[in-house]
């Protein structure tokens, strides 16, 4: 997929009651990637715009590599061509234009997020629904500089996006009410749940998320047990599909280190991060992207 090439609009589609039929994501890193193959797989257009033409290779590598992946395991309803004729990249948020959902997936940075979301907002239409997929950032804080707040919400997605189930629905003190519900519609589409939460630091999972990793953090750097036995207590005491460290290392341990540090602003010094995790990160050590964190993860 040629990285400046827009969508073809004109393609007709199969899309799944409920999703939207044409979608837009900003940013095509895994989470990216994996929100886009979602939405494809629900029949909708899919446009994934990066920062530059080597970054939306990268991006349709990784969605068209995951929707193949979901054709061969019979998860997919279509044939790979068929999908992948729906899908197309750009370096260029106009590009954004005639979508009716924007999915902003950039880094966890306030800044970042805010000039994304305020550059996005600028090219769609009045009636098109913009969402951040911050994990922790507030939702009023990011509408605040946009002109259509209430159309604006947070779609929190799980990594991995295609094998998660879960979307986290945040409502801003600004967005209307029939959104939240358009939004509750759109993710069941894409054969996941939501849960609708009110704006708060950290919402509900990566609030509850954050605490329990941090403190498996505390107990790792106190000696209390191995990484791996931590884990352990977790998957088989409390049949959690992961360990609290291995998630870690699955999110990045800069991103679990940029939440912490921005709950801990809000909440308390309960979300204070372990002097652990500050050292890992400064070491470059961020989990299975870095191919070490916690645990050595395969390079491939």
């Amino acid at each position: 997929m040629n990285a400046s090439r827009g969508l073809d609009t004109s393609r007709s589609s199969s899309v799944a009651s409920g999703a939207p039929s044409a979608v837009g994501v900003l940013g095509g890193g895994r989470m990216g990637a994996g929100i886009a193959h979602a939405f494809l797989l629900a029949g909708s257009r899919v446009t994934v715009v990066e920062r530059d033409a080597d970054a939306a290779a990268a991006a349709s590598t990784r969605v068209l590599e995951s929707v193949a992946a979901s054709v061969d395991r019979g998860t997919a309803d279509e044939g790979a061509e068929v999908i992948a004729a729906r899908f197309g990249t750009s370096t260029d948020v106009a590009s954004f234009a005639g979508c009716g959902l924007v999915v902003e997936a950039v880094p966890e940075q306030l800044e970042l997020k805010i000039d994304a979301l305020t550059r996005v907002e600028a090219v769609l239409g009045d009636g098109a629904a913009l969402a951040s997929n911050t994990s922790s950032i507030s939702i009023d804080e990011l509408a605040a500089l946009l002109d259509r707040p209430s159309r604006f919400l947070g779609m929190h997605f799980f990594n991995p996006v295609p094998a998660s189930t879960l979307v986290e629905v945040v409502r801003g003190g600004a967005t209307e009410a029939p959104l939240v519900d358009e939004a509750r519609d759109w993710v069941a589409a894409i054969g996941k749940t939501p849960i609708v939460v009110a704006d708060a630091p950290g919402f509900a999972s990566s609030r509850l998320g954050v605490a329990l990793g941090l403190e498996a953090i505390r107990m790792l750097e106190e000696g209390v047990a191995s990484a791996e036995d931590i884990d352990r207590a977790m998957t088989l005491g409390y049949k959690h599909p992961v360990g609290p460290l291995r998630l870690t290392d699955l999110v990045g341990l800069d991103v679990r280190l940029g939440i912490a540090e921005y709950l801990a602003t809000n909440l308390g010094e309960r979300f204070a991060p372990p002097a652990l995790l500050r050292r890992m990160v400064a070491e470059g050590s961020l989990g299975r992207k870095t191919g070490q964190g916690f645990y050595t993860w395969d390079a491939s």
